[in-house]
């Protein structure tokens, strides 16, 4: 059969990474984005990108409350907004000019037989399909989603005032890091959360310390709580939670998670599961020559997750040797203020049905270096495994998503405990504490 093109990217947020490199290579190739401003996906034009700029600045607003500083740092909404859609639109632009040897189609498409893309009127064939649309926000039954008093992290970086309060309905990435921005920026934050402790998942102090964290920087947390309904007025935002308490505040942001976009997969060829479009290893969906990608797949729903798993699947539509992309070997992060959160490889929650793993904690509490880059709360774990390999960190620190990649090269490296000790780290520097870690294992 003679197909229109090689290759078929349908959606366009990291998917472009790997139409580009499909081009580069020789390969026929077009892209599929419902919304050609919107090329980079949600990382560059709600998430990521724009959440670290507004936290980068919080930084500073968190810093300046220090006792050793007089006046007061207000945030200037306006302006901050202005910088970051200058910013967006200049790398939209980058994007688009590096696409030049790629058909970009703008409208929704809509996969309705195996090797077959419908765009509004138009029919597009291709002998393999690469699919990233991505995820939507999650909104629970009896929250009346309005945009503007009740949002989403869709919204929420668009505001060009702060409010005088909020309430963050959800305790993930979005969750924390938004409730750590309005805080910082000198908002009243409550975090609304289903559960009794934040990060469950990870080493129990690192759970601990994350809550005297927020706790510190004046978020006040309410747990085990569910919202039955939420409403605006003319009062504000009128949450009632299922045991009929109730709180009123300007604006709820709700993160309670990302619902991957597969409505587009209408062809039963493909298996479309609660989490996600179903796929194996490869990435590969339940017709052949037809992969899902990123977010709409609910493996792992980071933008660097989505970056390697496209260019592993164009790499192996151009018959090169790679190694299967290891999910757990990604890192993970959740950047709260000051210290912050990342992981990568095995993790407390993994390791619990191992008994031969070991744990080194390191807690920077009482160091003259986190004493005056207020780094009290931080705490560096490191797992080996029976043979002293290492085969994780959780890192909750400063800048830990930076840290953290000193032991995701380890991992990748297969180093051994001995091995990581014969590096010399700087001093004074969060790192030194990583070598202790290490000569603790």
């Amino acid at each position: 059969m003679k197909y229109d093109y090689d290759v078929a990217f349908l959606g366009g947020g990291l998917n472009y990474a790997g139409a580009i490199t499909a081009s580069k290579a020789g390969l026929k190739s077009v892209l599929i984005e419902q919304n050609l401003e919107h090329l980079g996906g949600t990382c560059l034009h709600n998430g990521c990108i724009p959440s670290k700029m507004y936290l980068y600045s919080a930084k500073t607003l968190l810093a300046s409350k220090a006792d050793y500083f007089s006046g007061e740092l207000k945030l200037d909404m306006p302006k901050l907004e202005a910088k970051k859609e200058a910013m967006l639109n200049k790398a939209s632009k980058s994007i688009a000019k590096q696409c030049d040897g790629v058909d970009l189609i703008s409208g929704k498409g809509v996969l309705t037989a195996p090797h077959t893309i419908q765009v509004d009127d138009k029919t597009i064939t291709a002998k393999h399909i690469i699919i990233g649309t991505g995820a939507k926000p999650f909104i629970p039954d009896g929250i009346e989603y309005d945009a503007k008093d009740i949002i989403t992290s869709d919204d929420v970086l668009q505001l060009k005032t702060l409010p005088k309060s909020i309430a963050v309905y959800g305790d993930g990435a979005i969750g924390l890091e938004m409730a750590t921005f309005f805080a910082s920026a000198g908002v009243k934050t409550t975090l609304i959360s289903r559960h009794s402790s934040l990060l469950r998942k990870a080493h129990p102090t690192i759970s601990k310390n994350i809550a005297l964290q927020i706790d510190s920087i004046g978020i006040s947390f309410l747990t085990d709580k569910e919202i039955a309904s939420a409403k605006s007025s003319d009062k504000g935002v009128h949450i009632t939670f299922t045991d009929n308490s109730s709180e009123v505040v300007e604006k709820l942001l709700v993160a309670t998670g990302r619902k991957p976009n597969t409505d587009i997969i209408q062809t039963k060829e493909i298996e479309v599961e609660p989490k996600g479009i179903k796929t194996d290893i490869h990435f590969e969906t339940t017709l052949a020559n037809h992969y899902a990608v990123g977010d709409c797949n609910g493996k792992v729903q980071l933008a660097h997750s989505a970056r390697a798993q496209v260019l592993y699947v164009v790499k192996k539509i151009l018959g090169k040797q790679v190694e299967v992309v290891d999910m757990e070997s990604i890192v993970k992060f959740i950047h709260t203020l000051p210290c912050s959160y990342a992981q990568v490889g095995k993790s407390f929650a993994s390791l619990q049905d191992d008994t031969n793993y070991k744990e080194s904690v390191v807690m920077l509490k009482g160091m003259p270096f986190a004493s005056s880059h207020d780094a009290s709360f931080g705490v560096m774990v490191v797992y080996a495994d029976a043979q002293s390999f290492i085969v994780g960190a959780e890192i909750f620190a400063p800048n830990a998503e930076e840290l953290i990649s000193a032991v995701a090269m380890a991992i990748a490296g297969e180093m051994d405990a001995k091995t990581a000790q014969r590096t010399i780290l700087a001093h004074p520097t969060f790192s030194e504490s990583l070598e202790k870690a290490f000569y603790k294992l």
